[in-house]
């Protein structure tokens, strides 16, 4: 319960504080209805009703309608509760959802190479709403049940104190402490088992997003019946935890049930041995039965806290994720993006594994260099370090004369423009895929920049043109179409360095040409980054560095390294002829 409490802070917001006391109001309201409302009935009521002399009508019907009267009390507060206690529940899953998202937004690469991606969207989609359903369901039942506790024990009260034979009812409220044993037994039960439950949730989530993320896979090497039992095996854990989850939480209640039944058992024995009447046993057994029941309903919420509690743990992992990016303290503003960017003693790992070691490089201001060299030579890492995506461990870069780590990571991003090998369209239209790097951008500019990039042509071949949505990952459009909307986005945000990697690999010739051409007016005067697969791609380049086991072991133009570097020569060879 201690670890939930920042949660239930949320409660007191200013959007909140209202509704939850609202809902407290009509909590109490609705336990004292039942707690004490209907065992007044019982007692009170009841036998004027069916009393051998009856009263007079207008005596009757007042009387009888005590009846409706508490059951529209009952009713209309457990809405009223129900409601009001539901919107506070949503707004805390809102709040709680993004903030986890938003927390996402700016956690490095580094983190997600470690996660599952079914696991991490399990922890935002999940295991929110477990915990939103189990603050709010807790909140209730600890203002609505000790309500109907107190209203039930306050007539039983009353009642022995009215008629002092039946003090004995007291003795029966004796067992309540004892309810305390299964709560604390189950409850550690509960809570290993919730854990695994979660565990094997993340589990599904992510086998079948790893299906739904390579189909023509799937089908192309016949791997259905593979995946069916792979998913199979999988829900058979998750089956087996949950039926276990379901197996303490159900023998929580009747647990209780028998326990608070000996406390029934022991005031009817001591009423048949006093001769007391069945109208007053019946008004008796009606208030224990109101004073029993919501402690077997707080016993069940034991289950909802453990799991909340499991839920909890797994969203803060990521809400605690300490960022291995952090933004300066007192970040650097002047910052002139123009003037080159220098690798100095630059060393980089992921976790065990050296990527990059000693790398000491100038790029002069307006430079376009290529980087090839063999598949995990370091290449990709070494651009990810310019847009920071990534920390060296030792070493620095810096821009302009300043080491990006002084710098706010945003504006770092807003001045390089980035062209992957295979760009990732969001599910927007044309025309918001273009300029998401400009987002003030009028629509003439975005077409200028489509032009630049032939795009153009194929854009207004769509049905809606520009307003065209792409579909999930650009879907609708073949890789060339998807990659030369990637170089209008270039284009249109302008930035002083620009990172290519390998942007016009999916291009027919024809159209590689003219992006060809059209990338040699792009670079004039910006810094310029070429990761090349193909060395037909580096025919404008100004110079060339080649990667091999992390290591720039050549730097120059093509003529000088087909000569004097093996491994340039070899790589170059093998493709020319």
């Amino acid at each position: 319960m201690k670890k939930l409490l920042p949660y239930y802070a949320l409660l007191k917001e200013d959007r909140l504080r209202w509704f939850f006391i609202g809902a407290v109001f009509f909590g109490i309201l609705n336990g004292l209805a039942g707690g004490a409302g209907i065992p007044f009935l019982v007692k009170y009521v009841f036998p004027v009703l069916f009393a051998d002399i009856k009263p007079d009508d207008w005596v009757l019907i007042g009387v009888v309608l005590y009846i409706p009267a508490i059951f529209f009390v009952r009713g209309a507060s457990g809405f009223f509760n129900t409601y009001l206690i539901n919107y506070c529940g949503v707004s805390i899953l809102e709040t709680i959802r993004l903030k986890t998202y938003t927390k996402m937004q700016h956690l490095p690469l580094a983190f997600y190479q470690k996660q599952h991606s079914g696991d991490i969207y399990s922890r935002l989609i999940n295991d929110t709403q477990i915990l939103q359903e189990s603050i709010t369901t807790t909140a209730n039942d600890v203002v609505k049940q000790p309500s109907q506790l107190i209203g039930a024990i306050g007539f039983l009260i009353y009642y022995s104190v009215a008629e002092p034979e039946m003090g004995f009812v007291i003795l029966s409220l004796g067992v309540i402490p004892l309810c305390v044993f299964p709560v604390r037994y189950m409850g550690k039960k509960l809570l290993k088992r919730a854990r695994h439950v979660q565990e094997e949730i993340s589990n599904l989530s992510q086998c079948a997003q790893e299906n739904l993320g390579a189909l023509k896979e799937v089908r192309s090497f016949n791997l259905q019946d593979k995946e069916i039992n792979r998913f199979a095996l999988i829900l058979r854990a998750f089956f087996k935890f949950q039926m276990k989850v379901v197996k303490y939480s159900a023998a929580l209640s009747p647990a209780i049930e028998t326990i608070t039944a000996c406390g029934v058992t022991l005031a009817i024995y001591f009423s048949a041995k006093r001769g007391v009447s069945l109208e007053e046993v019946i008004a008796l057994v009606a208030a224990l039965y109101f004073a029993y029941d919501p402690i077997k309903k707080l016993g069940n919420i034991s289950p909802n806290l453990f799991k909340g509690t499991v839920a909890m743990e797994r969203i803060e992992f990521i809400l605690k994720t300490e960022s291995s990016l952090p933004e300066p303290i007192e970040p650097i503003k002047s910052v002139d993006y123009s003037k080159g960017v220098v690798f100095k003693d630059l060393s980089f790992s992921y976790e065990d594994k050296t990527v990059l070691q000693n790398i000491d490089v100038n790029i002069a201001s307006g430079q376009a260099v290529a980087l090839v060299g063999p598949s995990g030579a370091g290449k990709s890492t070494f651009v990810h370090l310019i847009s920071r995506f990534y920390d060296p461990e030792k070493g620095s870069v810096s821009v302009g004369g300043v080491d990006i780590r002084k710098v706010l990571k945003k504006d770092l991003r807003d001045n390089i423009s980035i062209v992957a090998q295979e760009p990732v369209l969001f599910n927007f239209s044309l025309l918001d895929n273009i300029r998401l790097g400009h987002p003030e951008a009028d629509k003439e500019l975005v077409i200028a920049a489509a032009k630049k990039a032939f795009a153009h042509d194929f854009i207004m071949e769509q049905e809606n043109g520009y307003d065209t949505i792409v579909g999930e990952k650009g879907s609708r459009l073949s890789v060339g179409q998807k990659q030369r909307v990637a170089i209008a986005r270039a284009f249109l945000k302008d930035s002083p360095l620009l990172i290519l990697d390998e942007a016009t690999s999916a291009l027919d010739s024809e159209s590689e040409a003219k992006i060809q051409a059209a990338l040699g007016e792009l670079i004039k005067g910006k810094t310029v980054f070429i990761i090349a697969h193909r060395f037909s791609t580096i025919q404008k380049v100004n110079r060339i560095l080649v990667f091999k086991d992390g290591r720039i072991i050549g730097d120059g133009v093509h003529s000088e390294l087909h000569q004097n570097c093996p491994v340039y020569k070899a790589l170059y060879d093998h493709q020319t002829q």
